[in-house]
């Protein structure tokens, strides 16, 4: 898909936001991410990737692109987010990004990190909060869904919300087609949300 073009500008006093993606997955928004940070004007640059999941095909993405990247196992959650925040501090990132993270993380790691967190989900909050949004939004037989870009507190899908997406739902939806419905204005959406964060 072609990249829509955004209209942005950024007080960057000639420096970019070094920037943190935390994945699990394909990492399709970071691809998306990493493309719009490559424009002169954009306000951050995506210095660290780290994903909790080993075989996340976001790590591959990372590695095409020469972007330091990193598995570090959440099967301890104090550890990883001990581990994360001595990665964070050692690349000097002052940004993080959660895209397609599937974890939480605790208010001890957020008052360490000191930097905004946010986070893109795949529903209007504070509706569907946590998985399977697309089954329970079909199932619901609702005629919208979206997206949500949110600033990260200690509470599941809870923080202040920055943006938000309305699509219009079809008659014969399925989880997939909404799926790709929603992770295209995802892209557009999360890219327009750091813009206005930095403004």
């Amino acid at each position: 898909m072609k990249k829509k073009k955004l209209k942005f500008r950024a007080k960057l006093n000639g420096k970019k936001i070094k920037t943190c993606v935390f994945i699990s997955g394909t990492g399709s928004n970071l691809k998306s991410l990493i493309s719009y940070s490559r424009s002169y004007n954009f306000p951050i640059k995506i210095g660290l990737v780290i994903s909790n999941k080993v075989s996340a095909k976001g790590l591959l993405i990372a590695k095409k692109y020469n972007i330091k990247h990193k598995f570090i196992s959440s099967s301890d959650k104090t550890k990883f987010e001990r581990k994360c925040l001595l990665e964070l501090k050692k690349n000097k990132i002052k940004f993080l990004c959660l895209a397609g993270f599937m974890k939480v993380l605790s208010k001890k790691f957020i008052k360490a990190f000191r930097h905004k967190i946010i986070n893109i989900h795949p529903s209007l909050l504070p509706e569907y909060k946590g998985l399977n949004t697309y089954k329970r939004v079909l199932k619901n037989k609702d005629k919208y869904s979206g997206c949500t870009v949110h600033y990260v507190n200690a509470s599941l899908d809870s923080g202040k919300i920055i943006a938000q997406k309305k699509i219009l739902i079809d008659e014969k939806e399925t989880e997939k087609s909404l799926k790709m419905k929603v992770l295209n204005q995802e892209h557009i959406l999360y890219a327009q949300s750091i813009i206005s964060i930095f403004k």
